[in-house]
């Protein structure tokens, strides 16, 4: 029989996804391995999606998404993240993660090199091999706060780079780039003429450090801007995100959105419309739920001696594990799932800087969470079982 393309051997499985499928298959399982909110989505939300499909509002829309959702898409650009476009700039997608891949469909083709995270999200690497483009990593280590070194990243550049993926409040880090690191990668990027592919799905997620979208920064007109409502408003099965591009490429994205996906399904369009032109209550709620969740876990970490990064932002928690993974943190969390009947996402899911730790997602119910990290064995000597009055904080 014919065979598959060369390069589909060389796009990477998602090690998240290999622990989330070994869990359904599971009974009584708690699952902290996928980012999924476990707060409900606001009614005005489901109201407005119900009332299209009901309507029979099932049509064909513009390839770039229903006219009233792109601008209030443009009001809130302007209004939350001090980013000025135009309507045609914005183009609504099947969530972020086809936004991400249309960004590099635009600018990679084979056999560049576009600059990703390490530890980053699983599909910057798995898109670039898809588009047969090589994806280089750039460290993101604890010495340096886990933000990006400019010193590096001139080592890895070569005339075949032609991008380069920034991501904050980092999946899964939860580190959060203040004003100088942006503007020293943006300034990086110009030096070298690159694309700057800005992952913000997490922007509404931040504790005590502000986001800051690159594009705000940036007079060049080379960022992408990747947004989603998913993670915002707990619409991880409607699918709805955006990518904001450069202005005058309207031309090549209705043509590059017609051959992926032609268009977004329609109610869920209105679900996202509602969910931005409606109360934001739920969002801040989510924010401090997520925050409280962090809080009550790090207390929990800390009696029991187990080493953790502080996130800044994002409703994830990076745990050290090396002291049980023995190199291997990927069979580590699959025999942990086995054993103790919790799933967590092995870091090295996220690139080789990531063995030895675990993400843990805080966005599950706060019983679950806790329980859950009360399995995670610790470092010999100390203590195996938190307390009582701990684990029901």
């Amino acid at each position: 029989m014919p065979r598959f393309a060369p390069n589909t051997v060389a796009v990477p499985h998602s090690g998240i996804r290999r622990i989330h499928e070994i869990a359904l298959r599971m009974d009584d399982v708690i699952g902290l391995a996928v980012g999924e909110p476990d707060v409900a989505v606001p009614p005005h939300v489901l109201r407005a999606a119900s009332e299209a499909w009901l309507a029979d509002d099932t049509n064909y829309t513009a390839n770039a998404g229903i006219a009233p959702l792109r601008e209030a898409i443009v009001q809130k650009l302007a209004d939350l993240n001090g980013v000025q476009v135009e309507v045609e700039q914005v183009w609504v997608t099947q969530g972020a993660t086809q936004a991400l891949y249309l960004a590099q469909s635009l600018v990679l083709a084979p056999g560049d090199q576009v600059l990703v995270p390490d530890p980053g999200y699983t599909t910057f690497t798995m898109g670039a091999r898809m588009l047969q483009a090589e994806p280089v990593p750039y460290r993101l280590l604890p010495e340096h706060g886990f933000e990006p070194q400019v010193a590096e990243l001139e080592r890895l550049v070569t005339p075949a780079t032609r991008a380069i993926i920034v991501n904050s409040p980092s999946n899964p880090l939860g580190v959060v780039f203040g004003e100088a690191v942006l503007r020293s990668l943006l300034a990086f990027a110009e030096r070298h003429d690159l694309w700057v592919i800005s992952d913000e799905v997490y922007e509404a997620f931040t504790f005590d450090t502000p986001h800051i979208s690159p594009a705000s920064l940036d007079d060049s007109g080379r960022v992408l801007g990747v947004y989603s409502f998913s993670k915002t408003y707990a619409l991880t099965g409607g699918r709805v995100g955006y990518l904001v591009i450069p202005p005058g490429n309207a031309a090549t994205m209705r043509t590059f959105q017609e051959a992926m996906i032609s268009c977004v399904d329609t109610p869920a369009q209105r679900a996202a419309l509602a969910a931005l032109t409606g109360p934001q209550d739920a969002v801040d709620a989510a924010r401090m739920h997520y925050r409280g969740n962090f809080a009550a876990a790090a207390r929990l970490l800390d009696e029991r001696g187990l080493t953790y990064l502080t996130p800044q932002g994002a409703f994830y928690l990076w745990i050290d594990m090396t002291h049980v993974s023995g190199g291997d943190v990927a069979g580590w969390a699959e025999g942990f799932l086995l054993d103790q009947r919790v799933s967590v996402a092995p870091g090295s899911a996220f690139g080789a800087s990531g063995e030895g730790w675990i993400r843990v997602c805080l966005a599950a119910s706060r019983a679950d969470l806790l329980t859950g990290l009360g399995r995670l064995p610790v470092p010999d000597g100390l203590r195996s079982e938190p307390r009582p009055e701990t684990a029901a904080v």
